[in-house]
């Protein structure tokens, strides 16, 4: 019996491994291109692909730290980027997230030359 209480472990030891990666993309996202920036001391990854990019906080930050970062995810998206951000990602590629929520989200680009 005793035995059977660790079998779990793992698996869990896998998962930890796994979370402990960082960020990873949306499935949409996947073959992406990968931008790290610090802003404010904030750190983001920023996800481009097709003309749309998805941004990712990386850091903890309490409640009340948290109303300065949607601003700072569109300015992480079009530094990194070199694009302007025409809006929240619409249809298939919008968000999940619900509204308020400062863990990620995802963005249309409007790039010179595309």
């Amino acid at each position: 019996m005793f035995r059977s209480l660790f079998r779990p472990l793992p698996f869990l030891r896998l998962t930890l491994a796994l979370a402990a990666c960082g960020a990873s993309p949306a499935p949409a996202f996947f073959g992406a291109t990968r931008h790290d920036v610090t802003l404010q001391g904030i750190r983001f990854a920023v996800l481009e692909k097709d003309g749309r990019a998805e941004v990712i906080r990386l850091d903890y930050l309490s409640l009340r730290d948290r109303d300065r970062v949607p601003a700072l995810m569109v300015e992480a998206a079009e530094r990194t980027t070199g694009c302007r951000v025409k809006r929240p990602a619409r249809g298939i590629g919008r968000s999940p997230s619900l509204p308020g929520d400062t863990g990620e989200a995802r963005f249309e680009l409007d790039c010179p030359g595309a």
